[in-house]
C-alpha cells in the first residue's frame, strides 16, 4: 500500500524514516503494515510470520522444520507540546525450543546456560520490545528525546536485519548479527537523542548482557553499558550510521570478558514505478577484552516487484573464534563466508494481510583447514511459508 504521510515520533520528519528502536532508515522506504489515526492517536501494526523448513548442509549441518516471525505495534499521542510514543513487539521464537534453530557459522548466546550454541541461531524472546518515548521540539527542525525500554534497543549499529526492507525476508538471520545489531533485544535501555534536520546524535546506557536461555521471562535490568551513535539521513533514499559501544560482560559463559563495538552502515532506499530496492553495507568490529578483535562485512539487497515479487540477496565476510570449543582449533579465529539468494511469491488475502511462498539458497566458503569439519563450501536451503502484513 502507498505510505501514509505521518509524523515521525522523535522529530519533524516522516514517519517512515523510524524502524527498530531509535534507528533510522531512509525516507523513502515503504511503510508496510497497517497505520491509523484514531482521534489524536497516531497507531501501526506490523508483522510476519514464516514457517520454515530448513536443511543445512555440510557435515555439521542438520535439518529441522521451525516458526520464526514477529509482531509489532507503535501508539503516539500529543503531549504538553511534544509527542508520547508507546512500542510493543512480540515473537514466537521461544516455540522453536531454546537451542533455536540450524545455521551454519552462526555463533552467540547459550541454549542451556552451560554450552554456547554453535551452528544455530538463538530464538529471540517472546518480548522484544517494551519501550515509551518522548520528543519535544526544539525549533522548526530540531528536537530532543528519550527512550526507555525493558526491553529495548539502544543507539548502537544500523537498523535490526528484522526491521530493514534489505534483509527482513530473509528467513535466516545474518551470521554477522553479534558483530552489528544483536543488542536490539536489551533488558534495560535509556536513550537520549537530539535531532536537527537530517542529523541525529544519541547515547544510550543499557544492559550489556545479551538474553539468557530462559526466552518466556524478563531478565534482570542492568544499566551497565554504554554506546553512542551519529545517523545522517542526507536524502530522502539514504541513511548513514556510526557508532560505538562499550559491553559489560555480554556473554554469559564468558563473563570476565567485555568488549568494545564499532560499526558503520549505509542504507540505500530506491523506490520506482510500483516497485521498490532496498540495499545496506554494513562493518562491525567487536575487541574482546580479553580476546580477539574480530571483524565483519555485509552487504544485503532486495526487491519487490509490484507487492508480489520478492528477490533477495546477502553476502557476509566474518571473523569468527567461537566455532569450536574443544581440540586445537578452540578459541582460533577463522574468515568465512556466507552467500545466499531467494525468491518469494506473495498473494492478497486480504486489504491489509497477504501469505507467500518463498525459498532461499545459502554457499558457504571456509578455510580448507576446516573441510574436515564442515566439509567443502557445504550448501544449505531453506524453504518457507509466511503471512505477512502489508
Amino acid at each position: 500500500m502507498p505510505p501514509m504521510q505521518m509524523g515521525g515520533a522523535y522529530g519533524a520528519y516522516p514517519m517512515s524514516r523510524e524502524s527498530s528502536g531509535t534507528a533510522w532508515v531512509p525516507d523513502s522506504s515503504p511503510m508496510e503494515g497497517i497505520q491509523a489515526m484514531q482521534g489524536d492517536w497516531m497507531l501501526m501494526l506490523h508483522g510476519y510470520d514464516n514457517v520454515v523448513y530448513d536443511h543445512q548442509g555440510g557435515k555439521r549441518g542438520n535439518v529441522e522444520t521451525f516458526d520464526e516471525g514477529m509482531l509489532m505495534g507503535m501508539a503516539s499521542h500529543p503531549l504538553a507540546g511534544g509527542t508520547v510514543g508507546f512500542r510493543a513487539m512480540l515473537s514466537p521464537d521461544p516455540l522453536m525450543g531454546k537451542s533455536g534453530y540450524p545455521l551454519l557459522l552462526q555463533t552467540g548466546e547459550t541454549a542451556n546456560g552451560h554450552d554456547p550454541l554453535i551452528d544455530r541461531q538463538h530464538p529471540h524472546d517472546l518480548f522484544m520490545e517494551l519501550a515509551t518515548s518522548y520528543s519535544h521540539p526544539i525549533t522548526d527542525s530540531s528536537s530532543a528525546f528519550i527512550y526507555l525500554g525493558y526491553p529495548g534497543e539502544p543507539a548502537l549499529g544500523p537498523t535490526t536485519f528484522m526491521h530493514r526492507l534489505s534483509g527482513m525476508d530473509n528467513p535466516q538471520a545474518p551470521i554477522t548479527h553479534h558483530w552489528l545489531d544483536s543488542t536490539h533485544v536489551t533488558f534495560g535501555v535509556a536513550t537520549a537523542g537530539y535531532i536537527w534536520r537530517g542529523w541525529k546524535l544519541e547515547g544510550s546506557v543499557f544492559n550489556g548482557r545479551e538474553p539468557d536461555q530462559y526466552r518466556w521471562n524478563f531478565d534482570s535490568p542492568r544499566l551497565n553499558s554504554e554506546s553512542v551513535r551519529l545517523t545522517y539521513n542526507p536524502t530522502a533514499n539514504w541513511s548513514l550510521q556510526i557508532s560505538q559501544g562499550w559491553l559489560k560482560s555480554p556473554e554469559a559463559l564468558e563473563p570476565e570478558v567485555d568488549q568494545s563495538r564499532s560499526t558503520a552502515s549505509a542504507m540505500y532506499n530506491m523506490p520506482f514505478a510500483q516497485n521498490n530496492w532496498q540495499t545496506t553495507l554494513a562493518w562491525g568490529r567487536d575487541n574482546n577484552n580479553p580476546g580477539h578483535t574480530l571483524d565483519a562485512f555485509l552487504v544485503e539487497s532486495a526487491v519487490v516487484v509490484r507487492d508480489t515479487h520478492t528477490f533477495f540477496a546477502r553476502a557476509e565476510r566474518v571473523q569468527k573464534d567461537e566455532l569450536f570449543t574443544t581440540g586445537v582449533f578452540t578459541n582460533r579465529p577463522f574468515t568465512v563466508n556466507a552467500f545466499s539468494a531467494g525468491y518469494i511469491y506473495d498473494v492478497q488475502l486480504l486489504a491489509h494481510l497477504k501469505t507467500g511462498l518463498g525459498g532461499v539458497l545459502t554457499v558457504d566458503t571456509l578455510p580448507s583447514n576446516l573441510d574436515t569439519a564442515y566439509g567443502r563450501d557445504p550448501v544449505s536451503f531453506m524453504v518457507f511459508a509466511r503471512v505477512k502484513l502489508d
